[in-house]
């Protein structure tokens, strides 16, 4: 279970949102610059609150009352971005095994070889990310980010550097991922169809303000605006 109760001031914008969701996949619905890449900023551990409680199965990684604030890299949280940030100079299998290092695990072959299958990236392991398509990077990104055993998996509008055809190739490997890797998610978008595919419950922000929160049926309307 996700608890997130904070706000926060950014220059002349400020957040105030408060949602619990025990969805296998949290959509984040929202137009640019309502928030949400904040949000997920301070439930990563980015980003502070000024005030507030984010906590995940009951343990708490911010509060601010308390002076709590776990750092980034002791929150078992993997972050993928829009643009993958893949490192250049490494090959797709050395990619993949940067966040097991980063995070002092010990090797798995068996979880490496469910992950490489669950994301059919086994052909791609000798190439560097130049060499790679935008889906693939990001299908490597999302690989790299599950070997690091994480307990909350957030995606920021991970199609959202993709032209169509790209992001038709994708969505099945997220929506394997949300059917058979048994790691929530928080997925950011602006895409109600990309919402509707992929996410049981939503949080649609509003001006760094949660203005609905349930099942897809609150996208009835159809835009983030």
């Amino acid at each position: 279970m996700l608890r997130v109760d904070v706000t926060k001031k950014l220059g002349e914008f400020s957040i105030e949102a408060s949602f619990t969701s025990e969805g296998r996949v949290t959509g984040l619905f929202g137009a640019s610059g309502a928030g949400k890449t904040s949000l997920i900023n301070m439930i990563a551990g980015l980003l502070k609150p000024d005030r507030g409680i984010i906590s995940i199965d009951g343990e708490t990684l911010d509060d601010v009352a308390a002076r709590v604030h776990v750092p980034p890299h002791r929150r078992r949280i993997g972050y993928v971005f829009q643009d993958a940030r893949l490192f250049p100079h490494l090959d797709v299998r050395q990619n993949l095994d940067y966040g097991r290092r980063m995070n002092q695990l010990a090797e798995d072959p068996a979880q490496r070889a469910r992950v490489t299958e669950l994301l059919d990236i086994g052909g791609l392991m000798d190439r560097r990310p130049g060499k790679l398509s935008g889906g693939e990077r990001q299908r490597v990104a999302l690989g790299r980010a599950l070997l690091s055993k994480p307990r909350l998996l957030l995606l920021d509008e991970p199609l959202g550097s993709l032209d169509e055809s790209r992001k038709v190739e994708i969505l099945p490997y997220l929506v394997r991922l949300r059917d058979e890797a048994h790691v929530p998610m928080v997925y950011v978008s602006h895409d109600a169809a990309e919402m509707r595919q992929l996410a049981t419950q939503i949080v649609m922000v509003r001006n760094g303000r949660v203005s609905a929160f349930g099942g897809v049926k609150v996208l009835s309307g159809g835009s983030p605006t």
